[in-house]
Parts: structure tokens; C-alpha cells; sequence
């Protein structure tokens, strides 16, 4: 009897050893986390969207060839019938040239090819921010921009990331999205009535540490220019942030949609305060499903409460993605995958907004702050 409980304890230490000797962090031979994949064994009721419950537009969108060919129009019009997205926000109007005539031509061939299939399209225009530094750069661009709209047929402004990113002064600082010098371009805006979509900043998390507790540590891994440092120059999140609420403030007159729900999609609190402090400020819900797709009471709660100023967007154009959107806006299904696992590693919940919310947040905003929208072929 001695003898086998001897035995039975030194199994006990061995296994005890054995498991000790197996610590996270430790791959050799095993499943890494990026190959970690595990399919659910849960069961309940599913309701996969690939259509969506109503037409709606996509304010957040980028095709940049639109106007090179004919067929790059046609190619999308059958993507677009199969999702039920009655109209496609193109944000990319000039192009990325630096060529000024270049990206004006860009915009008018943008403008020309959207007409191909009359209201199905929009076409926003840009800024060139890169030529700031030159003399009387204020009002040439307030000048182009009132072109743009006027003759050219553009009913928007996007602003990229490159606005607090990369554009940089003739010592070399980068230029603050605030600077003075852009003051007339939001004040044109404004008295254009036209929106602008302003993208200023990246994830929060794009400045944390790269460490085990970084919820985006897998996207940053594989992607490693989307990193941010302080001490090589970047701006702060804060910084950029608070760059972009200063001149929402400074300009009451000019509606703006911050891309991405302002980065605050996780602090759906903070967002509540943003929009309270800022009547003119809207947001739209591209590339950040993965966010709302996780606290499902609280984005209810939050969508219904400010339905007027939540626009619907996507931003990359992957059709099959568009699914996850539908499934977290308009069902109550229960830990389902996301698209893209080095965005969210974790499972989404649908929010269930009701039939006037979803309206709005599909089409009805889009079409209030948008001029020049086709309305025929939304419900009321």
C-alpha cells in the first residue's frame, strides 16, 4: 500500500513537471496564435446576411480606377444589385497624383464614368495637401475645391490620413490637422454645402507597446507600417485626435463625418460626449463593425440614441465582407465569426436596430447631408 501510493505521488510531481514545462510563448512544435483558429461547438440560431435588409448607401468608399474604362463601372453595378447597395460614395475622386491638371482630369473622367448608370454613383473630391508650403496654396485650394464642386460635379470632401500623418512642413514637423492655413478650405465646404469625410488618425492601440496586452499586436505584426512612435516624430492618438475636434469646433458651419466612428468605437461613452459638444459633427461606421459587433446592449443603446448622425460605410471594397456589416446591424445572432481575424480575434453579436434606425443609418442620413443624391429607390 506504501509502496503504490509512493507511486501515485510521483505521478502526480511528473505531471506536474510536465505541464509546467509547456508555457504560452512557447511554439516549438505547436500551434502558433496566428494559425489558432477554433470553429465553435456552440449552437444556436444563425441568420447570415448577404443582402441587405434595405437599399443603402456606402458613404465610405474607394475606386480608384472608376474612371479609367467603362468597364470598371459595369463590373461594379452587379456586386452592388447582389448586396442591394442602391448607391456607391466614391471617395477617391483625384486620384493620388501629385499632378495637378493629372488629378483634375482624374476627377472629371471619375465624375463622367459615375453618369454611365445615373444615380447609382457619387464622386467626392481630395485636397493636395503636399503643395501647402507654396505661396497663396489657401486660396488656390479653396478655389479648386468650389471648381470641383461647382463644375466638375463632386458632392464631397474626403480627407485621408495623410493630413497629420506624412504631410510635413519646410523644416521637416508635420503639418498639424488644425493648421490655419486649411482654414479656407473647411470654411468653402461649408458654404458649398457640402460634407467632408475626414479619416485623422489610426486605432489607439497603432501607439501602444507591441506586447502581449495590445489588442491589435497581430494586425500590427502584419503589418509593421502601422505602427506609430512619438519619439520619431509621429503625432500622439490625443494629438491627431484633438487636432480634428478643433476644427469641428471652428467651423459650425461645415458638416463633417469622422471616418471610422472617430477611432471611438470602443468608447462609445466618450463618442456619446463628442457628438453631444459637436452638432455638426457625424460618423460612419467603416472598417470598425468588429468594435460594435462586440458590446451589443451598448451600440443598441447608442445607435438608437443618435440614429441622425450615424452614417453607413465599409471602406475597402471586399462584396463578401459587406455580410458581417448586415449581420451586426440588423440580426440578434450570437458569437459568429468576423471577417478578418487579425482585426478581431474575438466572436461578434448582432445589435438588432429596429426598422427606423437601420433606415437611417442606411440611407436616410446619407441622402440629408449629401447633395445631390438619386432619393428615387429608398422606401420612405
Amino acid at each position: 500500500m506504501k509502496k503504490a501510493a509512493l507511486l501515485f505521488i510521483g505521478l502526480i510531481i511528473s505531471l506536474s513537471s510536465f505541464s509546467q514545462q509547456i508555457t504560452i510563448g512557447d511554439n516549438k512544435g505547436a500551434v502558433t496564435f496566428e494559425e489558432y483558429d477554433p470553429k465553435s461547438t456552440l449552437v444556436v440560431d444563425k441568420n447570415p446576411k448577404t443582402r441587405s435588409k434595405y437599399p443603402f448607401i456606402d458613404v465610405h468608399n474607394h475606386q480608384y480606377a472608376m474612371g479609367e474604362t467603362r468597364d470598371n463601372v459595369d463590373k461594379l453595378i452587379p456586386e452592388m444589385d447582389k448586396l442591394n447597395m442602391r448607391i456607391l460614395v466614391n471617395l477617391s475622386g483625384r486620384g493620388w497624383t501629385k499632378d495637378a491638371d493629372k488629378a483634375t482630369k482624374t476627377l472629371s473622367d471619375n465624375v463622367t464614368n459615375s453618369k454611365l448608370y445615373p444615380g447609382r454613383f457619387a464622386v467626392f473630391t481630395n485636397v493636395d495637401f503636399d503643395s501647402i508650403n507654396e505661396t497663396g496654396w489657401s486660396e488656390k485650394a479653396a478655389k479648386i475645391l468650389e471648381e470641383d464642386v461647382k463644375l466638375r460635379g463632386a458632392v464631397g470632401l474626403k480627407v485621408y490620413k495623410n493630413l497629420g500623418f506624412s504631410v510635413k512642413n519646410t523644416d521637416g514637423s508635420l503639418v498639424r490637422v488644425d493648421d490655419p492655413r486649411i482654414d479656407a478650405v473647411w470654411a468653402k465646404a461649408g458654404e458649398l454645402g457640402i460634407p467632408v469625410i475626414i479619416h485623422s488618425a489610426d486605432p489607439a492601440s497603432f501607439w501602444e507597446p507591441l506586447n502581449q496586452f495590445n489588442e491589435r499586436w497581430l494586425e500590427l505584426k502584419t503589418h509593421p507600417g502601422r505602427k506609430k512612435d512619438v519619439t520619431k516624430g509621429d503625432f500622439g492618438f490625443e494629438e491627431i485626435i484633438a487636432q480634428q475636434h478643433n476644427i469641428i469646433r471652428k467651423h459650425k458651419g461645415t458638416k463633417f463625418i469622422s471616418a471610422h466612428m472617430g477611432w471611438f468605437p470602443n468608447n462609445l461613452g466618450k463618442l456619446d460626449s463628442l457628438l453631444t459638444a459637436m452638432p455638426n459633427m457625424y460618423v460612419e461606421i467603416g472598417a470598425v463593425i468588429a468594435e460594435l459587433g462586440r458590446q451589443p446592449r451598448t451600440s443598441n443603446k447608442f445607435f438608437t440614441k443618435w440614429q441622425d448622425r450615424i452614417l453607413f460605410g465599409k471602406d475597402s471594397w471586399v462584396p463578401s465582407e459587406y455580410a458581417t456589416y448586415f449581420r451586426v446591424l440588423e440580426t440578434e445572432d450570437e458569437y459568429f465569426q468576423y471577417h478578418k481575424k487579425y482585426h478581431a480575434f474575438w466572436p461578434m453579436y448582432g445589435i438588432g436596430l429596429s426598422d427606423d434606425v437601420l433606415k437611417k443609418v442606411y440611407y436616410k442620413n446619407a441622402l440629408k447631408i449629401i447633395p445631390r443624391l438619386d432619393k428615387s429607390g429608398f422606401p420612405e
